[in-house]
């Protein structure tokens, strides 16, 4: 029996562990009746527009920073953000500092 390709990092090294799949060399474990096309991450806009890594978009309205005093202003243009899992689902640089954004709070540019 040849076994599926880990859907992370695509490596061959995968074993199967009683009910699912496990990879050894991302920890990546996913169930044999999951698909790669459902492990994909769909981030949308405020506008439903589907983004993608490597995108530029523009904030919707002010944002405070946590932790500091420090605001980001409507109309900022964040260039090459990188989608992630979570509730901030856009990490990105900011005047050369990383953030977090939720995906609420941007359209694609």
């Amino acid at each position: 029996m040849t076994l599926p390709a880990c859907p992370q990092c695509a490596s061959e090294l995968t074993y199967h562990d009683g009910v699912q799949f496990v990879c050894p060399e991302c920890a990546h474990e996913w169930q044999e009746n999951e698909s790669a096309a459902e492990e994909t991450l769909t981030v949308k806009d405020a506008n439903g527009t589907p983004l993608a890594d490597g995108d530029t978009v523009v904030l919707i309205k002010d944002l405070k920073v946590k932790g500091s005093s420090m605001v980001i202003k409507q109309g900022t243009k964040v260039k090459g953000i990188r989608l992630q899992e979570g509730d901030h689902d856009i990490a990105c640089k900011i005047d050369g500092s990383a953030m977090n954004l939720k995906s609420e709070f941007v359209k694609k540019a």
